[in-house]
């Protein structure tokens, strides 16, 4: 079974999103993908196989383009707020059943949506450390998410500690750290997203 599940918006970021499914495949295997485009046989229980991929996988990625969050359809509803919504669906099931997720920001000016922003089951996303394939360095991107995927997959690989976890080790002397946030982001999203100096 596969243990990568990829949830993306179809309308959202095609091309890059197929850039990183190659990529992940040529990494990681084939076999290791769940697409839901590549991976649902003909004749299949289309719903059944979602649920229960996204329920069984090891790592859900979640593959955000800047058409993500506030994709609509013909009636100006937000597809994220429709109930039968699948994204939704899917990444809701993947964080009931306890997996680990990964939001994907797609390009360099994207950003991880406040928890705020989202239906309730799956405000959690927001508040998840995330990962990001640059379109000006998409190579580097690419190559450093199988990298993260491949450590993430490892026997005995565990989430990061939550809040309660004892420190591993004794904390430093405070550092300063100046964030330079170009685009209009703030300096929260450039922490999270490592664009920091430190001084």
């Amino acid at each position: 079974m596969p243990r990568v599940f990829l949830s993306f918006r179809k309308r959202d970021s095609r091309w890059m999103r197929e850039r990183v499914y190659r990529a992940l495949s040529d990494r990681l295997g084939a076999e290791e993908i769940f697409k839901s485009s590549e991976s649902i046989p003909p004749g299949a229980d289309f719903a059944e196989v979602l649920v229960s991929q996204a329920a069984a996988c090891k790592l859900m990625c979640v593959l955000i383009g800047p058409e993500w969050l506030d994709a609509r359809n013909e009636d100006g509803v937000r597809l994220l707020d429709r109930d039968h919504d699948w994204v939704r669906a899917e990444i809701a099931t993947a964080l009931r059943a306890g997996n680990r997720v990964v939001p994907v920001l797609l390009g360099d000016a994207t950003m991880l949506p406040d928890a705020s922003e989202l239906p309730a089951e799956i405000a959690e996303l927001g508040r998840l450390q995330f990962l990001r394939v640059p379109e000006t360095h998409l190579p580097d991107g690419l190559e450093q998410l199988g990298d993260a995927l491949a450590a993430a997959l490892l026997p005995g690989a565990a989430a990061d500690p939550g809040p309660g976890a004892a420190p591993t080790e004794e904390p430093g002397p405070p550092t300063t750290m100046t964030a330079h946030v170009s685009g209009g982001g703030s300096a929260y999203q450039a922490a999270r997203d490592q664009t920091i100096n430190l001084t």
